[in-house]
């Protein structure tokens, strides 16, 4: 019998289907992978306007948690926002207990308009319990800030950020550069293990059409670890996938505000 790529997301519903679970799935399946889900919250939520949320209990992330990977198992693990210590150390917990590999944070804290997502403690456990426990943190570089409590904020900035964030006991750091101004919008790999920085020079795509960007990236990348791909493709061939969804997701109208991406360009237009 043949087998899945299997990838895990654990992370919160967007009713909207441009970000979240539904960008995880939607990634995961265009890469070839069988995906799964563990909700941490359900979002009430359009293409401009989150208008209520409905947090899922620890108790409850984790019997999900343990349901999948009791049966079937995983090869890569995609996690986004956790919105409380609570569920963060329970994620955490989890993910040390079943031992999952290739696990990819993408630790959303930062909302487009600057505003914090997570509240201090929250921020704390994130570094002090589920970092520690990456093959990959994803952050831009709003939430690099928030994680060294310092400002970075241009390109000269972000390998010292690198480094810093790699101290924080994860084995990898990927740091986006999407919020660098003018046309360079490239990303910085942090090798940790081989002791390698890798410049990722980034095309900045005209479009409103970025909602989910984020969730897209480190979906792809969970997609490609577990597909067997070493990190350094891994996360150059989830920047080739979602600057081609972007592109492909420019000139469709969805919703009256910023749409998502086009995560199956491949199979139809």
């Amino acid at each position: 019998m043949k087998s899945y790529h299997r990838v895990l997301t654990i992370a919160g519903s967007d009713s909207g289907g441009g970000a979240g679970i539904q960008a995880d799935l939607k990634t995961f399946s265009a890469l070839g992978c069988f995906g799964m889900s563990v909700i941490t919250a359900l979002t009430a939520q359009n293409t401009r306007v989150v208008t209520d949320i409905l947090p899922v209990s620890p108790a409850f992330i984790a019997s999900q948690m343990d349901a999948v990977l009791e049966d079937i198992g995983v090869d890569a693990v995609k996690i986004g926002m956790l919105h409380s210590p609570e569920v963060i150390e329970t994620v955490a917990e989890k993910l040390a207990q079943w031992k999952c590999p290739n696990v990819v944070v993408d630790p959303v804290m930062v909302s487009k308009s600057g505003d914090k997502l997570l509240r201090e403690d929250a921020v704390k456990a994130l570094k002090q319990t589920l970092v520690p426990l990456a093959t990959l943190i994803t952050p831009n570089l709003p939430e690099a800030s928030v994680m060294l409590d310092r400002p970075v904020e241009i390109a000269g900035e972000m390998k010292q950020a690198a480094l810093d964030l790699a101290e924080l006991g994860c084995a990898n750091v990927l740091v986006k550069g999407g919020h660098l101004t003018g046309n360079n919008s490239g990303d910085l790999l942090y090798d940790k293990e081989n002791q390698a920085m890798v410049d990722l020079p980034g095309e900045r795509i005209d479009t409103k059409n970025s909602h989910g960007t984020g969730c897209t990236l480190s979906s792809a990348i969970a997609a490609n670890l577990a597909r067997g791909m070493a990190l350094e493709p891994a996360v150059k061939m989830a920047k080739v996938y979602i600057t081609h969804a972007l592109r492909a997701g420019a000139d469709y109208q969805t919703g009256k505000g910023h749409g998502p991406v086009h995560h199956f360009y491949k199979f139809w237009s």
